[in-house]
């Protein structure tokens, strides 16, 4: 197939700049693989459509406040995007790195933070050292920080009033495992309430981790989605929550994946052999034609027109029933991408 397959107009007014005042406030359009109908609802309505037995599977990885802003010792602007620590050093990407020399130590964060140039590497990104401790620098970055978000979410460059909101709805209410420089942004609606919901309703619920990197939104520039090489990203499947799907599955009850990294964690475990807990890293890139042999249904956001998202979208409902779909959310005002509003595909 063609990546112009998965592409489609959205007006600029329709990416979410914030999220909505609650979580689970956001607008919810559920939509029926089957028969093809369209429901529209709160994120908190969920809940209706889910019954005793079935089981709610979450990514709970932590977002790092990887995003600094900082100063050359010529006063040259810089931003960066800590990637993933490579050994003693930190991937990453450095806007306005062009002039920085090997060696030269950057300010970040008014000198809260500093780091030592370590050299470029041959796909554009480089390497930082910080003159502390692993632990220590997640620490610092808590404290300094800013939330990671996409570039289509505009935030003042300095001085940036909201930077304490979007740490807080840039994350998943329970997130626990630092790593991912990107949220999983299906999870961002679920609130407490939510889950109690849920709970009293019998819905069971499983956790695994995916650290979400680039990779998962980086732009697909290949004509052919065959020529696309998706960026791997660590995972984990734990005892727990392999059994608990085996469990689902053998009761005959539904496996909701909360998101694309889920679904890719428990797909790709599906094929590594017999069913059981695993980790390690997965590139497995999900396109229509796919077939789905852990989830059954699947809560995700409206996302980037010819992305690996949408096309992962398109193989568990069908291309042109989703285009259709977001065709119809835009006449309607949905909001789109990482702040926005919610689809649940039964």
């Amino acid at each position: 197939m063609q990546v112009s397959d998965f592409d489609y107009d959205l007006p600029p007014a329709l990416i979410a700049q914030h999220p909505a005042a609650r979580r689970d406030e956001s607008r919810l359009l559920v939509l029926h693989r089957e028969s093809g109908a369209v429901e529209h609802r709160r994120f908190r309505h969920v809940v209706e459509y889910l019954g005793s037995g079935d089981l709610l599977v979450l990514n709970d990885t932590r977002v790092i406040p990887a995003r600094l802003v900082g100063r050359r010792p010529t006063g040259g602007r810089l931003e960066v995007l800590l990637i993933a620590p490579e050994g003693e050093v930190w991937r990453a990407m450095l806007k306005g790195s062009a002039r920085v020399k090997l060696g030269e130590c950057l300010a970040f964060e008014g000198g809260a933070l500093t780091a030592t140039f370590y050299g470029r590497l041959p796909d554009g990104q480089v390497h930082l050292a910080f003159p502390m401790s692993h632990d220590e620098l997640l620490a610092t970055l808590e404290r300094v920080g800013r939330a990671p978000l996409p570039p289509y979410i505009r935030r003042p460059p300095e001085g940036d009033a909201e930077r304490e909101a979007d740490l807080a709805r840039y994350q998943t209410v329970y997130a626990r495992r630092p790593g991912a420089v990107a949220a999983p942004t299906a999870g961002l609606h679920f609130t407490p309430e939510v889950f109690a919901a849920l709970e009293a309703r019998g819905v069971r619920r499983a956790t695994l981790t995916l650290h979400v990197g680039l990779g998962t939104f980086k732009p697909v520039t290949a004509e052919r989605i065959e020529d696309h090489a998706m960026h791997a990203e660590w995972f984990e499947l734990p005892a727990e929550a392999a059994e608990a799907v085996a469990e689902a599955r053998a009761a005959g009850r539904r496996v909701v994946a909360v998101g694309t990294t889920a679904t890719r964690v428990l797909e790709t475990a599906a094929r590594q052999g017999p069913w059981g807990a695993r980790s390690g890293w997965t590139d497995l890139f999900i396109t229509p034609g796919f077939e789905f042999r852990a989830v059954d249904a699947l809560i995700t956001n409206f996302h980037l027109p010819r992305s690996t998202l949408l096309m992962l979208v398109a193989a568990f409902a069908g291309r042109e029933r989703v285009l259709a779909t977001y065709e119809g959310a835009k006449r309607l005002g949905y909001r789109f991408y990482s702040y926005g509003d919610a689809m649940l595909i039964l």
